[in-house]
């Protein structure tokens, strides 16, 4: 009789990658259905993943959306030799990527539950938007009012296109947007 070989890997589905397709599922879910019709249940079922999964790593939707927004975004790149050329790169990004399927429905999504779910509010603000704004701050050499300001001027209006008509702004109209904000925030006695 032989004996059954023993696995060095613990019983159950593996544990990389979960977080990846997770995410991915996330998205996707929201792009076709919406943020408000993207349940948990629904999320985990296009994961191939236990709805137990998700609520071990994530205590609400809402933390999970605020994860799948810090993946699907990274880190700000940082780009440009000037501030006007900094400000520029940043606002072309964050338009791109709220752009991305799933990525702005999520955004809004989430950004609209924490207006009265401050639980939510404080997750959304820590984890998601104060590195960004710290990475800023840094960049810029702006207090965090200012870089607030920019932030809120430009997220807020890129999340109230796709609010007013579903769809990301358009190329042009990003550039419109990049040459309002300049003047305000790039001639700034910070750094050049």
């Amino acid at each position: 009789m032989t004996r059954a070989s023993t696995s060095a890997r613990p019983p159950g589905r593996p544990r990389s990658g979960v977080n990846a397709v997770v995410f991915a599922a996330t998205l996707r879910t929201v792009h076709e259905l919406g943020y408000a019709r993207a349940t948990v249940d629904r999320i985990a079922a296009a994961a191939g993943v236990a709805k137990t999964t998700i609520y071990r790593r994530w205590p609400s939707k809402g933390a999970l959306i605020v994860d799948c927004l810090l993946d699907a975004f990274g880190p700000v790149p940082l780009e440009g030799a000037s501030r006007a050329e900094l400000m520029s790169s940043t606002i072309r990004w964050t338009a791109a990527k709220i752009s991305e399927p799933g990525v702005g429905d999520a955004f809004a999504g989430v950004f609209s539950d924490a207006v009265s779910d401050p639980a939510l509010r404080e997750v959304l603000s820590a984890q998601f938007q104060d590195p960004y704004r710290l990475a800023l701050q840094d960049a810029l050499g702006e207090p965090e009012d200012r870089v607030l300001l920019f932030i809120d001027v430009v997220v807020g209006t890129l999340l109230h296109r796709m609010g007013m008509t579903g769809e990301p702004m358009v190329n042009a109209d990003v550039a419109a947007l990049v040459e309002m904000v300049l003047p305000h925030f790039a001639d700034s006695s910070g750094p050049t």
